[in-house]
C-alpha cells in the first residue's frame, strides 16, 4: 500500500466487477476511502446473475489498504443516487474522485444485427444503463466534488476518441453508448475546468474481466491458454491496470493538463511508468491499430 491518496474520498459507480472493481481496489491500495456501488449484492443479484458483489469489492478495497464502503445503488433511480451522495456528504464532507463506470449492457447488444433488426427494447435499455446513469450520477455528485478544488471525474468507456471516431464499434447501440461517454467527458471538461476540477474519458484495453475470462473458459492464472484460439488476446490486461491509471491521474497535481481529453490505460502507463500486475505494460489501442486491424500476426513485442 502507498499513501498517495490518503484522506481522499472516491466514488466508483459501477464497481461490482471488471474495470470498476480494478479501479476501486487500486484506489484503496493508494489509501483512499472508496464508496463502491452497483446492483449485485450478497442478498440479491442483478440481471447479470453473476456471483460478484459490491460487498466483495469493498472487502478487496479494505484488504488493499484503503477503506471500502459498499452502497447498493441503481444509478437509473435519481432518488437513490441523491441518497448516496447525501450519505457521502454526511460521512465524509467531500468527494475527490468520481469514476463513472456504470455499464450493465453486456447481454443487451447483438453484434450481428443492424439497428432495424436489433431488439429495440434491449437497445434502449442499453442506452439507459450506459448513458443515462452517467448523467444522473454526475448531476448529483458534482456539487459535492466541486466543494474543494482539484476534483477528478473519470468517464470509463471502450475505445479512444481517435479510434471510435473512425471505427464502427460492434453494433449501433454499443457504438452510440461508448461514443456518448467519450463526449460526456469532453463536455464535463468544459464545465468543470473553469471551476477547478478535471474530467477525462478513460478506456482500458482488452480487459481480462471476470466475464471475459469465463467467455474463454480460462482463469487469471491460466489466461494464456486462450491464445491458442484467440492469439490477439495476448495484449490483454487485468482490471487493475486501468485502476493504476486512475490512481496515477488522481495523484497527479498537474492532472488538469488532460482535462476534456480521451486517455487509455496503455497510454497512461507510458506517461506515468506503472505496469500491470505481472510487470508488463500492454498498450492495447496502439496494438489494435498497428497489429490486429493491420492483419498482422499476434505479436506484443512491437
Amino acid at each position: 500500500m502507498s499513501e498517495q491518496l490518503k484522506d481522499k474520498v472516491a466514488l466508483v459507480a459501477g464497481a461490482t466487477r471488471g474495470a470498476g472493481r480494478g479501479i476501486a481496489v487500486e484506489l484503496g491500495a493508494a489509501g483512499a476511502t472508496v464508496y463502491v456501488t452497483g446492483r449485485s449484492t450478497r442478498a440479491r443479484r442483478s440481471e447479470y446473475d453473476r456471483p460478484e458483489t459490491i460487498e466483495d469489492t469493498a472487502d478487496l478495497v479494505t484488504e488493499a489498504g484503503g477503506r471500502g464502503i459498499a452502497v447498493p445503488t441503481d444509478h437509473l433511480e435519481p432518488e437513490r443516487v441523491k441518497a448516496l451522495l447525501d450519505r457521502i456528504a454526511d460521512e465524509q464532507g467531500r468527494l475527490d474522485v468520481l469514476v463513472n463506470d456504470i455499464w450493465g449492457g453486456e447481454n443487451l447488444f447483438d453484434w450481428e444485427a443492424p439497428v432495424w433488426e436489433h431488439d429495440l427494447d434491449k437497445g434502449l435499455r442499453l442506452l439507459r444503463l450506459a448513458v443515462e446513469t452517467h448523467a444522473i450520477t454526475s448531476h448529483h455528485a458534482l456539487p459535492l466534488l466541486l466543494r474543494r478544488p482539484g476534483g477528478l471525474v473519470v468517464e470509463v468507456t471502450d475505445g479512444t476518441a481517435d479510434y471510435n471516431g473512425e471505427h464502427y464499434r460492434l453494433s449501433f447501440f454499443y457504438d452510440l453508448a461508448k461514443s456518448s461517454v467519450l463526449r460526456m467527458a469532453f463536455a464535463l471538461g468544459h464545465e468543470l475546468g473553469p471551476r477547478g476540477a478535471t474530467a477525462v474519458a478513460l478506456t482500458p484495453g482488452w480487459l481480462r474481466s471476470e466475464i471475459m475470462l469465463d467467455h474463454f473458459g480460462v482463469r487469471e492464472d491460466n489466461w494464456r491458454d486462450a491464445l491458442a484460439d484467440v492469439p490477439h488476446f495476448a495484449i490483454s490486461e487485468t482490471p487493475r491496470y486501468v485502476g493504476r491509471a486512475v490512481t496515477a491521474l488522481a495523484a497527479d497535481p498537474d492532472v488538469a493538463r488532460f482535462n476534456g481529453t480521451s486517455l487509455s490505460s496503455g497510454g497512461l502507463a507510458r506517461e506515468y511508468g506503472f505496469t500491470d500486475l505481472d510487470g508488463s505494460r500492454p498498450d492495447a489501442w496502439r496494438y489494435i491499430v498497428e497489429v490486429q486491424d493491420a492483419g498482422r500476426p499476434a505479436d506484443v513485442t512491437g
